[in-house]
């Protein structure tokens, strides 16, 4: 498959402070690219970049094979972090007067459909909710029918239903075979959405690949949960893995069944049990030894 954007030896520095440290890496046509890191692990900043809002201290960047330039302007699509927009327009007006920045655009209708407008086409924008208002940026980032999509952390403070139906909308420009680009702090929103992902940590990438392959290379094993009240003191005399939190009890297990067969002996009532495979959560606690969100 065609690489649609090419990124070699990104280097940005600020004062003395290397915000991107030399990073590379390409991204697929028609696939779901997912930066991600804590704050300050220079994703936004790499985003940045590419967007052409500000100039990297060095390194290239490529799109469709050649230096970056005017024909990425007009075939690609932002939702920023945060959008200022003109007061006292509807969200129909808001369309309009973005679609005459490009040359070329789809019709104000095939948007309002994409992103499901039509009960709120006519609403002031200031009275928008979260998921509303999202929806309408995210309209104004297709409006030019762009080949490729960035989505910088685009479900932030969403309620989980917005987040959701958010997530289908995202599915659906996938399915146009549109490359997107997105930054999250949501590992469900990256597991499902993402068929390759970058962590970045202090302005180095440190792990790429698709989340499956990741996890399959660092880690072995699944983890059970049991609430605090059903796990009895003489479990603790097993050979298992055990790790008392407030509430609960987790184990981690190599050996499924092994395990169950020591649970059972020690008379713990596993009605309540829960086992979860491993997560990206887990996967960057690993990595980095921060939580995503921290």
């Amino acid at each position: 498959m065609q690489n649609i954007l090419t990124i070699k030896n990104l280097v940005k520095d600020y004062s003395g402070i290397r915000a991107v440290d030399g990073i590379s890496f390409e991204i697929e046509t028609g696939t779901c690219f997912g930066l991600l890191g804590p704050n300050g692990a220079g994703k936004t900043t790499t985003l940045e970049i590419i967007e052409g809002i500000i100039n990297p201290s060095s390194g290239e960047i490529f799109y469709k094979g050649e230096k970056i330039g005017s024909q990425f302007k007009q075939e690609a699509g932002f939702l920023f972090q945060s959008t200022s927009l003109q007061e006292f327009l509807t969200v129909k007006e808001i369309l309009l007067q973005f679609k005459e920045l490009y040359e070329h655009t789809l019709e104000i209708e095939q948007l309002v459909e994409m992103c499901s407008l039509e009960t709120i086409l006519s609403r002031d924008s200031r009275k928008l909710s979260g998921g509303q208002k999202q929806r309408m940026l995210l309209a104004i980032a297709l409006l030019n029918d762009p080949e490729l999509v960035f989505l910088d952390e685009p479900t932030t403070g969403l309620d989980p239903q917005s987040r959701r139906n958010f997530w289908e909308l995202i599915e659906n420009i996938k399915r146009q075979n549109k490359t997107v680009v997105l930054t999250t702090h949501y590992m469900e929103e990256a597991q499902r959405l993402c068929d390759r992902i970058a962590i970045m940590d202090q302005g180095k990438i440190i792990e790429m690949d698709t989340p499956e392959n990741l996890l399959r290379k660092h880690f072995d094993d699944v983890i059970l949960h049991i609430p605090k009240d059903d796990f009895k003191e003489q479990a603790n005399g097993q050979d298992l893995d055990i790790k008392i939190l407030e509430d609960e009890v987790q184990i981690r297990s190599k050996d499924l069944h092994q395990t169950l067969v020591l649970l059972n002996s020690a008379n713990i009532d596993l009605t309540r049990l829960e086992v979860r495979n491993r997560n990206l959560e887990d996967l960057f606690l690993k990595l980095t030894g921060k939580d995503l969100r921290t």
